[in-house]
């Protein structure tokens, strides 16, 4: 039971929290936890709460075809790609089967793994939003400016002109790292000056990464909420200034959203159906919430009712599963209930959801999952053992979801989720970086693995 104590949010006592939502008592324990929403509601219904739709989505698209030939020509990495900014998605049976034998639970269906930890430029699924929104700045500028018509091919933006033109404008973003790392990438290479604020328990590696591209990086001793308000309060004194707002930003929300668009015929090539009877579970780790938000959404317009997205965070900084669980959502933060928004997993330490995220996606998500960092660490371990593959602690947070909803009878009940449906699901995991981190600290992380 919890303590007594005269502390209180929002004019209510800790006690008085825990009597009306019960579920506060183990997240303000750090236990590992499992809510899934009573409120979910039909696609078509869930979807009116965002405010956007298919046609936005596919603007997204459109406006990032329209960059890649710019792109080959910054990153000849891409050519093979034709430009575009994309992850495998590769089935993982062996991963399954040691998920399983770990969680204590019979896998049912196919495991795969969408590896935006290996997204080309900076290695994150943040490549996708936090680039678009800087492209669709560059873009808007050099409309307006004529340094671009409609029709034209947008490499011709490498230029010694087009760079003069961007360095009189500013990009600014606070972070803890990845959405950083994407933002000041992008940006230092149009010609934008960049400036990245990035909290206490951002990586060191990456803040070198940004200063070695010619990016301004602003450390902070507090949190990520702290990074993001000094720099949107910095960014309002500079009019020449565009400010990458994770909190509230549809742009950052739009380029993630397009990775269901691509994700769609990725499947199809692999046999992949997705309908009533081959339902599709998507695991994706949640931090201020924009980057999961956005593939859920898109998610959800392309398979609707046959997709069943679960958030998964660290249960030291839990802020999505708090703000729905409850309904008050960015009013409320972890620390409010003496929870410590300390973690391992850096993408993730988040205290306080966006509140546009929250209220957006409220209907759309079944469920909301907690991770311990210990745990992190050692699904880090048996995923490199059983598949190759190695990534950062917050990229793994999504291998606590399979276990979950696989031995959860009263979900899977009221869901219409029987055995027959189950053995033939697929399961997603979205993998969320760490093809960037230094040989050294990866090691580091596997000698804690239990």
């Amino acid at each position: 039971m919890i303590a007594a104590s005269s502390h209180s949010v929002l004019g209510k006592p800790i006690e008085g929290w825990v009597a009306e939502f019960p579920l506060l008592e183990d997240l303000i324990a750090l236990k590992e936890t499992a809510w899934f929403n009573p409120g979910i509601a039909p696609a078509d219904e869930a979807l009116c709460d965002v405010g956007l739709g298919m046609a936005d989505i596919e603007d997204a698209s459109h406006r990032l075809q329209r960059f890649a030939p710019l792109l080959v020509r910054y990153f000849p990495e891409l050519a093979a790609a034709g430009g575009i900014i994309e992850s495998e998605t590769v089935e993982t049976p062996s991963f399954f089967g040691a998920l399983g034998q770990h969680h204590g639970f019979m896998p049912r269906g196919r495991l795969f793994l969408k590896k935006d930890s290996h997204l080309p430029i900076s290695g994150s699924i943040k490549a996708r939003g936090g680039i678009y929104e800087v492209l669709k700045r560059a873009e808007t500028l050099a409309l307006a400016e004529g340094l671009i018509r409609e029709g034209d091919d947008y490499s011709q933006l490498d230029s010694d002109d087009a760079r003069k033109f961007f360095s009189g404008y500013s990009v600014m973003v606070g972070s803890t790292g990845n959405l950083g790392l994407s933002i000041g990438i992008m940006s230092a290479r149009i010609g934008f000056r960049t400036t990245v604020h990035m909290s206490a328990d951002a990586r060191r590696w990456k803040k070198e990464k940004l200063r070695e591209c010619g990016v301004e990086v602003v450390e902070h001793a507090g949190d990520y909420s702290a990074a993001v308000a000094q720099g949107r309060k910095d960014a309002e004194a500079d009019p020449t200034c565009h400010f990458v707002d994770d909190e509230h930003s549809r742009d950052l929300f739009l380029g993630y959203a397009v990775a269901a668009l691509r994700l769609k015929p990725q499947l199809a090539k692999q046999g992949i159906v997705v309908d009533e009877d081959h339902p599709l579970f998507v695991y994706l780790p949640c931090g201020v919430g924009g980057g999961p938000g956005g593939v859920a959404f898109g998610l959800k317009l392309l398979f609707g009712d046959h997709v069943h997205c679960v958030f998964v965070e660290p249960t030291q900084s839990p802020c999505m599963l708090l703000g729905v669980y409850t309904g008050r959502h960015d009013e409320i933060s972890v620390q409010d209930f003496g929870i410590p928004n300390r973690t391992i997993a850096d993408g993730l330490a988040v205290g306080r959801a966006s509140s546009f995220i929250g209220r957006a996606v409220q209907r759309l998500v079944d469920g909301y999952v907690t991770v311990q960092d210990q745990e992190l660490l050692d699904l880090l371990s048996i995923l490199r053992d059983s598949e190759g593959v190695e990534l950062e602690p917050s990229a793994i947070a999504g291998g606590q979801g399979p276990g979950r909803v696989l031995t959860n009878e009263a979900y899977l009940t009221r869901m219409g989720l029987d055995g027959q449906k189950l053995a033939a699901a697929t399961h997603l995991l979205w993998l969320t970086g760490g093809s960037m981190v230094p040989a050294e600290e990866m090691a580091s992380y596997f000698k804690r693995a239990s």
